[in-house]
């Protein structure tokens, strides 16, 4: 492992490449450098606009897949930001080849990562509360706009042909300040149809799978997104305290109605949202989203 520096900015590599080509779009001002798809990103400043830079092919410390692959994702990535337009989806701008590596464009989303893992090891040294658990301090209210616009959110990539994969609340980022808020990584969705062709290696937190996220050759639809979706909603409204026994058993696990600060009814609607059995959930999204509406009134 080297540790490479541009501008004030310092990441770390498996071996040393050359990034000093990124200065001729600007100044960068932050880095990330650990995950698991092999990417490396920058914030990248020019003339008082700001953009996020989408590296593939770099030699990340974390990658789980080739150079290769990682750029063969990112590219196919392109294609769903071009497909799929939501207000609060993150703007694509441009992609390109640069030597060994291939490189997308996104506008900057001013925020905070609602699961920045990459600082961990941080809010551990400092006490510092984490984004997550400042984003679930905040007002009902607050938190119940961000649930609107996730349901529009998946009802316009159902409606586009994409099912979620790999979505959760590292994909959220939001704006403390104004409170707005911006969807990102939609890197992994597919067209539809598709299965679970990696078994229990199909992508995703696994405190949030579905259990055909876990199964070879089970069907992945919009049952699916569905399950996502409600899993993700009961996280921004509940006290988490079962988050080993998720991972021990590979699959998100309801949390008790006690830790959970909306109604029984909306309870309700969750619970059979995030059902085992796809058969016993909602037919769709919007029949999830209509119905989450009524139980909030009552």
């Amino acid at each position: 492992m080297i540790k490479i520096k541009i501008d004030n900015i310092e990441f770390k590599l498996k071996e040393y490449q050359d990034f000093t080509w990124l200065n001729k779009y600007g100044q960068a001002f932050i880095v990330i450098d650990e995950t698991g798809s092999g990417c490396i990103s920058f914030g990248i400043e020019k003339d008082n606009k700001k953009y996020f830079f989408k590296i593939a092919g770099a030699k990340s410390i974390n990658a789980e897949v080739s150079e290769e692959e990682s750029i063969r994702l990112l590219k196919n990535a392109v294609i769903k930001y071009k497909a799929i337009k939501h207000d609060n989806l993150i703007k694509y701008i441009d992609s390109f080849d640069y030597k060994e590596f291939f490189v997308v464009i996104y506008e900057y989303a001013e925020g905070e990562c609602l699961f920045d893992h990459w600082n961990f090891d941080k809010y551990k040294k400092t006490k510092e509360i984490t984004p997550l658990m400042r984003f679930k301090s905040l007002a009902i209210e607050k938190r119940l706009n961000v649930v609107e616009k996730l349901f529009t959110f998946f009802e316009t990539f159902i409606n586009c042909g994409y099912v979620a994969v790999d979505f959760y609340d590292s994909s959220i980022i939001y704006n403390f300040k104004n409170d707005t808020v911006t969807f990102c990584d939609i890197d992994l969705f597919r067209r539809l149809p598709t299965t679970n062709d990696l078994g229990q290696d199909y992508f995703g937190t696994k405190r949030l799978k579905s259990p055909e996220e876990n199964e070879l050759g089970a069907t992945i639809d919009e049952l699916t997104s569905e399950f996502t979706l409600g899993a993700i909603i009961f996280d921004i409204f509940s006290e988490v305290k079962n988050t080993d026994k998720r991972y021990n058993l590979g699959m998100f696990i309801p949390n008790d109605i006690e830790n959970f600060s909306l109604s029984k009814e909306v309870y309700n609607v969750l619970i059979k949202a995030t059902n085992y059995d796809r058969n016993k959930r909602y037919k769709s999204i919007k029949e999830f989203h209509n119905e989450f509406i009524i139980a909030l009134t009552k």
